[in-house]
Order: C-alpha cells, then sequence, then structure tokens
C-alpha cells in the first residue's frame, strides 16, 4: 500500500500553505500507493470547506474590484473545481485570456513550491529512505514541518535568501536556492472526472479570468509570458 507509482516506497503530506511559505495545514501519512485526489476527497480539510465551517474570510472585492469574490485555494488538476478551490484551466486549445489566468495562478504557486523546496532542503532527511516504521516516519515528517514554521516565524530573513525572487526587470522570476539542490519527488498529477466542477466554482473562474484581463487586475507583461 506504501508502493508508489514512481517505484519506491513512501508516505504522502498534503499541506495548505500561506502567503508566508509556512504549512497551515497538514495531513501526514497518507499511503503512497494514493493519489492526492484520494486523500483530499477523505480529508477534514475538504469537509469544514464544504459544510462551511473551515472559516473562509467573508468575501471581498479583488484589487481595483467592485464585485466580492469569495476566498479560495490554489490547487492543480488532481482537484475539483469549487468556489474554494481554484485550478489551471488545462493544456490543450486555450484561449489568449484563458493562458493568462493559468500564469497568473501559477505565479501564486510558487509559493506552495518554495515552501516544500525549503522544507526539504533543510530537513534532507526527507529526501533519503527512511528505515523506520511508517509511524515513526509520520512523526520525523510531522516534526520538520513545525520546525520549519518555527523558522519562518523567527527568523525569516535566513530563509528568504532560499525563495525564489521576485521578477527580475523583464519581470521572469529568479530561481531560489533551493532550486539548485536535491528536490523532493514530483507528486503524480491525477485529473478529477469531467463533471466535477462545480457551476459556482466555474462562475467564480471565469470572473477571476475577467479580474486578470482587465485594466484592474492585469500586470503590464503577462501578455509576453505565455
Amino acid at each position: 500500500m506504501y508502493y508508489n507509482y514512481k517505484g519506491f516506497y513512501s508516505i504522502v503530506l498534503m499541506a495548505l500553505v500561506d502567503a508566508d511559505y509556512k504549512f497551515i495545514w497538514a495531513d501526514v501519512g497518507g499511503m503512497g500507493l494514493g493519489s492526492d485526489a484520494q486523500f483530499y476527497n477523505h480529508c477534514e480539510l475538504k469537509e469544514g470547506a464544504e459544510n462551511g465551517t473551515i472559516g473562509f474570510p467573508d468575501p471581498d472585492p479583488m484589487p481595483n474590484g467592485t464585485q466580492d469574490v469569495p476566498y479560495f485555494w490554489i490547487g492543480d488538476n488532481a482537484f475539483a473545481l469549487r468556489h474554494y478551490m481554484m485550478k489551471p484551466y488545462g493544456q490543450r486549445g486555450l484561449t489568449k485570456e484563458e493562458r493568462i489566468f493559468d500564469y497568473r495562478l501559477s505565479r501564486a504557486r510558487r509559493v506552495v513550491e518554495n515552501a516544500f523546496g525549503i522544507l526539504s532542503n533543510r530537513f534532507q532527511v526527507l529526501l533519503s529512505t527512511m528505515q523506520h516504521h511508517p509511524s515513526t516516519v509520520k512523526f520525523i515528517v510531522t516534526t520538520c514541518v513545525i520546525l520549519h514554521n518555527m523558522m519562518r516565524m523567527r527568523h525569516p530573513r535566513l530563509q528568504n535568501q532560499q525563495l525564489d525572487r521576485a521578477e527580475n526587470t523583464n519581470h521572469y522570476y529568479v530561481p531560489g536556492a533551493w532550486r539548485l539542490g536535491q528536490n523532493l519527488e514530483d507528486t503524480q498529477t491525477v485529473s478529477g472526472p469531467p463533471n466535477t466542477a462545480s457551476m459556482d466554482g466555474k462562475t467564480q473562474m471565469e470572473l477571476i479570468k475577467h479580474w486578470v484581463n482587465s485594466p484592474g487586475g492585469a500586470v503590464p507583461w503577462q501578455y509576453r509570458m505565455i
């Protein structure tokens, strides 16, 4: 059950990352055979989002906007589109506006990549085979996540040198130092069935797509990034 699709044994760390590269929720210990979608569909995070107990702030307008938009998470194609979960359109037959949306979404997702990258490069036990019982491995990974958060809170400048830096004068991002080292194995991207997008999720996706392509939400360099 722990033997994953890449041919080795693993447990799964599924996490929610905030804008400061901290892990604000984590589920540690899923068996490597499973997919992201399977773990998410049975976790407390989804349940809390569905029943309204997760504690999202009240909807607010986007910058320079007038219409209230619910707060949402950013995921990949493993997750179902909902008003609280935005994901990319995909890779084929996209319009210019949809490619702009995907680009802007990918910029936000870099925060998640950086959080996992810093975690694994600081605690390189995560990059090796742990000769321990799964319960002990779960304890080690959980401890690493907690220590990572403590470092972010107490010594943020020390870790900032590891981060991807903001776009340079040409608005291309400058890769962080963590990308130069060994990184965690990529997770399997599993697309959900075609009917997993809710109507309110599609409506919000279209609203955000319109905003990132509007004078109020566009950034001047986005058109040459696609």
